[in-house]
């Protein structure tokens, strides 16, 4: 199978931090590269055809966590989904249903990208607080759910 250049850039940070680029973990972020937005272990077990076993699959979301290669969102019901750092896919926000649980990712255009930055920045300003980044996740019903 070629590598991605998704696949390139992750070898190569986790070669700076000494960590393998095994075919478990490479199978994990290629699924998370697939997928639409964060995924369960579940989720992610079933997308990658479980080419990982459940057990493997939590040490793996673990170092790739560590790595700063994944991130984890803890979502509704004590769910918690992972997708890949915004180093690898870029700046987004979340849509979640607080029925089914779906999450989807959407990127807000920059006028009001500007605007969400302009408000982070003076929420840490008067709580003495220097914001480096921010997720903004709106909760309702999708479409299917409404």
């Amino acid at each position: 199978m070629p590598a991605t250049a998704i696949d390139r850039d992750v070898e190569q940070h986790l070669r700076t931090k000494e960590i393998r680029y095994t075919p478990g973990r490479r199978a994990v972020v290629t699924g998370l590269a697939a997928a639409v937005g964060p995924r369960s272990a579940a989720e992610l077990h079933a997308d990658i055809n479980n080419l990982v076993p459940l057990s493997s699959l939590y040490r793996t979301l673990a170092v790739l966590e560590e790595a700063g290669v994944i991130v984890p969102h803890f979502g509704t019901k004590g769910l918690t989904r992972y997708e890949l750092a915004e180093w690898i896919t870029g700046h987004h926000h979340h849509l979640i249903c607080i029925s089914c649980g779906a999450v989807d990712d959407i990127d807000i255009p920059a006028p009001h990208e500007s605007e969400v930055r302009r408000l982070v920045d003076e929420i840490g300003e008067t709580a003495n607080f220097t914001p480096v980044n921010h997720t903004l996740d709106i909760e309702g019903k999708c479409a299917r759910c409404q």
